[in-house]
């Protein structure tokens, strides 16, 4: 029976998790695959961390070199994560001829232009399930079960801080704050919640599916990004009368002109799919012109779905390294020359339904005004929402647009803020999908 071994690079939630599976569940691995996976070391700057998982004697270190130098591992599991020293360990891992599986969506998504053609310089794959989605196995449908498909488009609900956050708003009318803050009690998100709910984990995620999708290099920097904090009990309130739920979705669609690449708080309607994908879950749909639509829905975080696709991960390593394969799948999906410069379009550009709310003085001539200069900009309503008086004679005055161009919204917009009857921000959501209903 051949052994492989392995070396682990970070022992928090996900690298115990990784351990425990590989250290548990050896024998089923073995019944499945035929081979031996040796968890020859792991190493963590807390080498207390270890302390549950009943590991052999010299398993564990505080030396990261030595396990990426060791000439007898095969297979580096990095899941340190970060920018900068996963980054030199991954390299010189790859220098020294390691496979390396990572969940590392930030640094692949940064700096994969670079990391991948080095790994391929040196004849060695990198494995990246767990990068998106979690247990959600995305990146291998997309790469394999998908393989002779054009893939059209995908949007799906890739951070489940925000999804637990958006349906408990929905479920109880209570506000962003507060259950942000019950988001960060249950471990759901972090004390600094930024990278979550600003959208920023979620481009990581869309940049990486981009690539292996459509063939394209890494264009993070290109997505269009908007968080949730601006969402209120009184927009999910609106969406509900309309037919519609709020969630941060990631969008990207291929077109004749390059892809639009996208994330940002959007309205569905209430009867797709993804509107009742509730809590910490998350869920994406790939639409490809044979398949037509598919949908993946699971555990985008956690222990031990994450360790699970890890571990997955590992495994198809082991059989190619058993197979004396390497190479067999390309790292994006498409072969290197293959790979085109397709540019991710303007924001500008993008046509699509809005719903806009506005604060404005309760009194005659209100509406006709705001309406003439949305007119004036082309865009269309096909329905509108007026409350009776609100708090000090200020009403929310809500639309529905038909499709309008983004660059027009936002002119739009811009004047109608300026407006003396105007008294808060005009409050922008896209719609997707509206012209399906």
């Amino acid at each position: 029976m051949k052994e492989i071994a392995v070396g682990l690079l970070g022992c928090g939630t996900v690298g115990t998790g990784v351990a425990r599976i590989l250290l548990e569940k050896q024998a089923l691995i073995t019944s499945r695959t035929g081979l031996k996976l040796k968890l020859k070391h792991i190493a963590d700057i807390d080498t207390a961390r270890g302390r549950g998982l009943n590991l052999p004697p010299g398993v564990m270190t505080a030396d990261a070199g030595a396990v990426v130098d060791d000439p007898e591992i095969a297979i580096v599991v990095e899941l340190i994560g970060g920018l900068s020293i996963a980054k030199e360990f991954m390299l010189r891992a790859i220098d020294n001829g390691k496979h390396i599986v990572t969940a590392n969506k930030a640094l692949l998504s940064t700096h994969g232009n670079r990391i991948f053609p080095r790994a391929a310089a040196k004849g060695v794959d990198i494995a990246y399930e767990a990068s998106v989605g979690g247990c959600m196995p995305i990146i291998r449908t997309i790469r394999e079960s998908l393989v002779a498909d054009r893939i059209d488009s995908i949007r799906g609900i890739l951070n489940g801080t925000c999804n637990y956050i958006l349906s408990k708003m929905t479920e109880e009318r209570c506000p962003f704050e507060t259950a942000l803050k019950e988001a960060q009690q249950k471990g759901f998100a972090e004390a600094d919640p930024s990278l979550d709910i600003d959208g920023l984990d979620t481009a990581h995620k869309l940049a990486i599916l981009n690539t292996i999708a459509f063939g394209m290099a890494i264009n993070l920097n290109d997505i269009y990004v908007e968080g949730i904090r601006s969402i209120t009990p009184l927009d999910i309130e609106f969406a509900e009368a309309f037919g519609y739920r709020i969630k941060l979705l990631a969008i990207s669609k291929r077109t004749d002109g390059g892809v639009e690449a996208r994330i940002h708080p959007t309205m569905i309607p209430a009867d797709n799919l993804l509107s009742s994908v509730s809590g910490s879950l998350n869920a994406v749909t790939v639409s490809g012109d044979c398949v037509g639509d598919l949908l993946l829905h699971g555990h985008g975080a956690g222990m031990m779905p994450t360790a699970s696709a890890v571990v997955s991960d590992i495994v198809d390593l082991a059989r190619n390294i058993a197979g004396g394969l390497n190479g067999r799948v390309p790292a994006f999906s498409y072969r290197d020359e293959a790979v085109q410069p397709l540019p991710v379009l303007s924001m500008d550009n993008l046509r699509a339904c809005y719903y806009f709310r506005f604060t404005a003085t309760d009194r005659p001539g209100v509406l006709s005004k705001i309406a003439g200069i949305l007119g004036a900009h082309n865009i269309s309503i096909q329905s509108v929402h007026q409350q009776g008086s609100g708090t000090g004679g200020q009403v929310p005055l809500v639309m529905l647009s038909h499709q309008a161009v983004e660059a027009d919204v936002k002119n739009a917009l811009a004047e109608i803020a300026g407006l003396d009857i105007v008294t808060d921000q005009p409050v922008l959501i896209r719609i997707e999908d509206a012209g399906a209903r």
